[in-house]
């Protein structure tokens, strides 16, 4: 079953600030998993429960990379990919090592907690599914319609999301067991290609722009395409091929920030030049005696 990373605080569960190391938070959640164990507490009809919270908590955080993708889930409000290498196992004998309990009272109580969490309500399965998206779909947002389990079911797909981003629908999974809530809705995202934008990460746009030897070597200003039209940009003499401009918030937009455009510049050769630019170009060559490309290679060059 999928943690409700968007509802449960579990740095507040383990007793623990956000910031806390992790051998912080492994410390935190050994001394309340010894104090909130269902056998240390027999008359206390909350351990169970206590005890199920605190394990979830640290098989979130306890992970340092499944505790990024947490943090950053919590931050953007909606969840984002799945959670690294699933359920975490921890091995409770080693928490309980000379604590006074052996390796079989600990199984056998947790034998206990399971046979009690089958006659209670319980969550309903989480339930995922996929949607195509145009590259402009993305940007802007768009809304699609599934169906799960016959009833047709209204996602609304933020602006600018990635491919392989997950957006989570609450309430609209697998029907709870005994009463218990029902299950939620991954969407996945899968975003079309565009014949001349690129992405890089979430909030960066890519553009290959050419440019000639004379624009790289002296100098321009020439006209690129953004997703809002087209704007002019100076190339800085001397240019090298490979070089990258950034346009600052020419980007994919967000609700919560807007990215940059990133305009890698590439040098292209006339590849059938006119006799005026053949003899221009053997002037050239002729003029540049004092400096090799090469020079750098050494005296084989």
């Amino acid at each position: 079953m999928r943690k409700e990373w968007l509802e449960e605080d579990y740095y507040a569960t383990l007793g623990v600030a956000k910031g806390a190391s992790q051998k912080e938070i492994k410390k935190a959640f050994r001394d309340l998993a010894r104090s909130s164990h269902p056998d240390n507490n027999p008359d206390d009809k909350t351990a169970e429960s206590r005890f199920k919270e605190i394990n979830e908590a640290y098989d979130t955080v306890g992970d340092e990379e499944t505790r990024k993708e947490y943090d950053h889930a919590r931050e953007l409000g909606y969840f984002v990919g799945e959670p690294r290498g699933g359920q975490q196992h921890v091995r409770v004998e080693d928490l309980f090592a000379g604590h006074g309990g052996s390796g079989q009272d600990v199984f056998g109580g947790f034998q206990d907690l399971f046979a009690s969490g089958r006659r209670r309500s319980r969550k309903g399965q989480d339930v995922s599914g996929s949607v195509s998206l145009s590259f402009h779909e993305a940007l802007q947002g768009a809304k699609r319609e599934l169906v799960v389990g016959g009833v047709n079911v209204k996602v609304g797909i933020p602006k600018g999301i990635a491919t392989g981003t997950k957006v989570r629908v609450k309430g609209k999974g697998g029907p709870g067991v005994n009463g218990g809530p029902p299950g939620d809705l991954y969407v996945e995202a899968r975003v079309g290609t565009h014949p001349i934008f690129g992405r890089s990460g979430k909030r960066d746009i890519t553009i290959d722009v050419p440019i000639s030897y004379p624009e790289a070597t002296l100098g321009a200003t020439i006209s690129v395409p953004t997703l809002e039209g087209s704007t002019k940009i100076k190339v800085p003499p001397g240019t090298a091929s490979g070089t990258t401009l950034k346009l600052t918030n020419k980007g994919v937009k967000t609700a919560a920030s807007t990215g940059d455009l990133l305009v890698n510049l590439t040098i292209a050769l006339n590849p059938d030049p006119g006799a005026d630019e053949r003899q221009a170009l053997a002037a050239l060559r002729t003029a540049e005696t004092d400096w090799n490309p090469r020079a750098r290679l050494g005296s084989q060059s």
